[in-house]
């Protein structure tokens, strides 16, 4: 139950980032429901086609009404969400610790080993938003110093392991969820940011 409730929270708060991309640069409500829904299922659409399962999407249109309900409130009040310290960083953070940990469960439960887990969950956080800030043009989080990746890594990493330890889905789930928002959040409020790689090597001489 924990799991299914990830999958539409980070469907949810996906499509609304995906909206607030649209608010921000004027676009009508066609495009508004095109960014909500690539965001939204982008992740998760490339998860199911790399582990060679039915797209999610498509086995339930209730993720797509998610995208349409999402779109719809975000026309009318994506100045109010706005109106939210960083609404979109947030947005995203959200929806990748949800699935970060949900990429990673369904690769678990058709079969695939912990590693291929772990880099599905990454995928599946991650994709959607880059997907939609490299169609808008917006520089994307993957690409600057602070923690985005990692943080994603750790929800995944951390559930996987967790289970494999024996705990139960839904506590693995809820921790490693908690412990990716805690990360990526201590990235948007203070800056948070690994080690980058530095070029130390010797001019010829």
């Amino acid at each position: 139950m924990l799991l299914q409730l990830l999958d539409y929270l980070g469907v949810a708060v996906f499509a609304i980032a995906g909206s607030i991309v649209a608010s921000r640069k004027g676009l009508d409500f066609v495009a508004f429901l095109f960014f909500a829904t690539l965001t939204g299922i982008g992740g998760g659409t490339l998860r199911d086609l790399l582990l060679d399962v039915p797209v999610f999407w498509l086995k339930s249109e209730g993720y797509l009404l998610v995208c349409l309900g999402v779109s719809i409130f975000m026309w009318f009040f994506a100045h109010i969400v706005e109106g939210f310290g960083k609404p979109l960083r947030w947005a995203d953070a959200i929806g990748m610790s949800a699935y970060s940990v949900m990429g990673a469960a369904k690769t678990l439960s058709v079969g695939d080993t912990p590693v291929v887990a772990v880099l599905m969950g990454v995928a599946t956080a991650t994709f959607g938003g880059v997907l939609r800030d490299v169609i808008a043009g917006e520089p994307s989080a993957i690409v600057k110093s602070e923690i985005y990746v990692t943080a994603a890594f750790v929800g995944a990493g951390g559930f996987v392991a967790m289970k494999a330890f024996g705990l139960s889905g839904w506590v693995a789930a809820a921790i490693a969820a908690l412990l990716a928002l805690l990360l990526r959040g201590g990235a948007i409020e203070f800056g948070w940011s690994m080690p980058g790689y530095k070029n130390n090597k010797r001019k010829d001489t």
